[in-house]
């Protein structure tokens, strides 16, 4: 099964040259966060935006999705429900990358709540390096188990608000030290006053991230082949 959603063509009108992946929270769609692609747009116009819809029902919300059960707590539960849809997502993605013709050094994977969890567990377990990962209100799931797992180190940018009542900022707090500790590359952004959204600064952010994330991946590609040649 692939992935579908709302999706963006370039601003410039061009073929892509990058791919922007949105993860949503629990209980949303890929329609509720569309919508930052058009943002983001603005800083990289060569970029295509996805924002898949998560593949089960989420039945509180007849018409929201979810990645996985997040009422099932137990360590090793969460852990299969993650590598399970992490496939299905890496199924999505290769998919994207081949039609377009790219390389996971041109992808950037985001996620907001939920989204922004399965961002960080399955970005982390690619085959290859995409550009960077964003993770807006997350955590890192199963941290007990990243460092077995852990196959790319691309650059995270985690923001979270003080003040959420949802995901507690805590929980980003934690999610950096963690990834540190594995030498993956972190920024962390803790917004005073802010609850469980995001912000026109989480916005601003995360393109300057991606930007600069992307700009360095070019980097070290045109290293690699010139030490090729």
């Amino acid at each position: 099964m692939l992935l579908t959603g709302p999706r963006i063509a370039p601003a410039s009108g061009g073929k892509p040259a990058k791919l922007v992946v949105i993860l949503h929270g629990l209980g949303a769609s890929g329609n509720d966060l569309i919508g930052i692609g058009h943002l983001w747009s603005r800083s990289l116009p060569d970029a295509e935006f996805v924002a898949y819809d998560a593949p089960f029902a989420y039945p509180p919300l007849p018409s929201g999705k979810q990645w996985f059960d997040l009422e099932e707590r137990r360590p090793d539960v969460v852990n299969e429900a993650l590598r399970s849809v992490s496939r299905t997502l890496f199924d999505s993605l290769d998919a994207e990358l081949k039609r377009l013709g790219l390389e996971d050094d041109d992808l950037a994977i985001t996620g907001f709540s939920q989204g922004a969890m399965l961002t960080l567990f399955a970005g982390l377990r690619r085959p290859k390096r995409p550009a960077a990962l964003i993770g807006y209100s997350g955590a890192l799931l199963v941290p007990e188990v990243l460092p077995f797992d852990i196959t790319v180190r691309p650059p995270v940018l985690l923001i979270h608000g003080e003040t959420d009542s949802v995901v507690p900022a805590k929980a980003t707090r934690d999610a950096a030290e963690t990834l540190r500790d594995s030498a993956v590359t972190v920024h962390a952004h803790v917004t005073p006053g802010l609850e469980h959204t995001i912000d026109q600064q989480g916005i601003d952010l995360g393109a300057s991230f991606l930007q600069h994330s992307f700009a360095e991946a070019a980097r070290l590609r045109a290293e690699r082949l010139a030490k090729a040649q």
